[in-house]
């Protein structure tokens, strides 16, 4: 099965205070389809910069990503956009639920953004397969952290992309709540026949995974 996702000698340079900073530095990596990918490393290596650029949230300033055969920076901002709405799910630390509006309505945004018809009963659905069924109507301040977590993954999973990025997604969460909300998102991998990019600090969860990235201080180590 060819690689899902190809970086091809990727660098990336961000303006700061104190200057120009290198903060991914000549990374080639190619990450195979249908797997879970756990990304290690101190805080400050990178990691989730490698996460935005491999979701094309952020352009490098050098080398090629490639994603589903899909050579990002070929893209416009629109295409781009598009592109990842149609291919990526992200789950993120902070959850990034709209507070306004309803868990049904959270996750049916993707859908809604797509054209898909039936939005809503396929968010109902999606939120059925997470164990939130009674929770469709509750807004994210009325959830607890494992409950908004997982609205977070059944809006990543809606639209059953082909990659799941998730930013150290039990961040915020209690061990035992955070043992359920990996379990629930490496089930629903293995369901959909998805790749999941997981950065994370913990040790034990990278293990779970199918194979493991290290970096540190923006070089990936091989």
């Amino acid at each position: 099965m060819p690689p899902i996702l190809k970086l091809d000698h990727v660098d990336l340079h961000l303006k700061s205070e104190a200057g120009l900073v290198h903060i991914l530095k000549d990374i080639s990596l190619d990450l195979p389809a249908a797997k879970t990918v756990g990304i290690m490393g101190p805080s400050g290596s990178g990691k989730t910069t490698l996460l935005m650029v491999l979701g094309g949230l952020e352009r490098p300033t050098a080398g090629t990503v490639e994603v589903a055969g899909t050579v990002l920076g070929g893209l416009d901002e629109d295409a781009l956009a598009t592109f990842r709405r149609d291919n990526i799910g992200i789950v993120f630390q902070n959850f990034h639920l709209i507070p306004t509006m309803t868990a049904l309505e959270n996750v049916a945004i993707p859908l809604e953004f797509a054209g898909v018809r039936g939005a809503f009963q396929k968010a109902e659905e999606a939120l059925d397969a997470v164990g939130l069924k009674e929770r469709v109507k509750h807004y994210p301040g009325q959830l607890s952290g494992g409950e908004q977590q997982r609205v977070a993954i059944a809006r990543a999973f809606v639209a059953k992309p082909r990659l799941i990025l998730a930013d150290e997604p039990t961040g915020n969460l209690d061990a035992a709540t955070g043992k359920k909300v990996m379990d629930l998102m490496f089930a629903m991998t293995r369901e959909h026949g998805t790749t999941l990019i997981l950065v994370t600090h913990d040790e034990n969860l990278a293990d779970s995974c199918d194979m493991h990235v290290r970096i540190i201080d923006g070089k990936v180590l091989h």
